[in-house]
């Protein structure tokens, strides 16, 4: 299923950055200053391809047709799980840019201590979440979705990823993340 597949090349992107913010967060605890443009590029790739791209594609075509077509147990999977983990990563990503706005003013160790809590804390959070998704929300939805309603998925998320704007973000942000890698390779 073409929606789906796409979904999960695109956790696995968001795992990797996932890695290389943990491993930025050491750098800190360990040392480093803090690098609070780098910072602010990560925010910048967690709302706009982990949220916008990744999420908006799950929320408004994949859950959206879940929610229509399966029932109960889609609606608790989603509504009581699934979007409550999306509104916490955005609460840490927007927690993450409070901090380094105070950092900035103020580059105490309270305020250091709160970027990377944030960071560290939205990575252990996604990692989870792809998890569960991955392993439950997917398999359900290639399971319990008829052929017609797969068909929509893929054609409504081949739509989403040919608009020129999104295209162009997803080629920006995985350009990106393989310089953060290469900075901060998984440890």
């Amino acid at each position: 299923m073409y929606g789906i597949d796409i979904l999960v090349e695109e956790h696995k992107n968001i795992i990797e950055f996932c890695k290389s913010m943990k491993s930025m967060c050491c750098s800190i605890i360990e040392g480093e200053d803090v690098d609070i443009n780098l910072v602010k590029e990560c925010v910048a790739f967690g709302k706009n391809y982990a949220d916008h791209l990744h999420h908006g594609k799950e929320e408004k075509i994949l859950f959206k047709v879940m929610l229509e077509k399966l029932g109960p147990v889609a609606d608790k999977l989603i509504r009581n799980g699934m979007l409550v983990e999306h509104d916490l990563g955005r609460l840490h990503m927007n927690e993450l840019l409070e901090a380094i706005d105070r950092y900035e003013k103020d580059p105490s160790t309270l305020n250091k201590l709160d970027i990377i809590t944030n960071a560290s804390g939205y990575a252990t959070l996604l990692n989870r979440h792809i998890g569960k998704e991955d392993e439950v929300v997917y398999t359900f939805a290639q399971r319990a979705l008829s052929d017609e309603d797969k068909e929509r998925v893929d054609a409504e998320t081949n739509e989403f990823d040919e608009a020129p704007e999104n295209k162009a973000d997803v080629e920006k942000y995985l350009d990106w993340l393989k310089n953060f890698k290469e900075k901060y390779p998984a440890r």
